[in-house]
């Protein structure tokens, strides 16, 4: 089992940057694919991006593909989000997520097995 908290959200102008991070406690990080998620106001929670068991594997939507990275360090025990360029449309609350039944998570937030309480993020414009 993993426990997730995510830091680093807050109020920034359109254009500006965050970087979110999300630390995990329990055994074996490393094992675990983890993912980042985002729910808007009245919107539904969408996937955002992943990175595999090792961080050689990433993915992103579309929206974010040139502006956001994900990122981890095993032996920090933390996924990270770096957000660059960010819109008012990212205004949301930011959600970490692991899986450690696969070896890249993928997009189907169903797939994930654990979840931090999320993060605020609110781009002004």
């Amino acid at each position: 089992q993993v426990q997730l908290v995510e830091s680093g959200g807050g109020l920034v102008q359109s254009g500006g940057s965050l970087r979110l991070s999300c630390a995990a406690s329990g055994r074996s990080f490393s094992s675990y694919a983890m993912a980042w998620f985002r729910q808007g106001p009245g919107k539904e929670r969408q996937f955002v991006a992943a990175i595999s068991r090792s961080g050689g594997s990433t993915g992103y939507r579309d929206s974010v593909k040139d502006r956001f990275t994900i990122s981890r360090d095993n032996a920090k025990n933390t996924v990270y989000l770096q957000m660059n360029t960010l819109k008012p449309e990212d205004t949301a609350v930011y959600y970490c997520a692991a899986r450690g039944d696969a070896y890249y998570g993928g997009t189907d937030y169903s797939a994930y097995s654990y979840w931090g309480r999320g993060t605020q993020v609110t781009v002004s414009s």
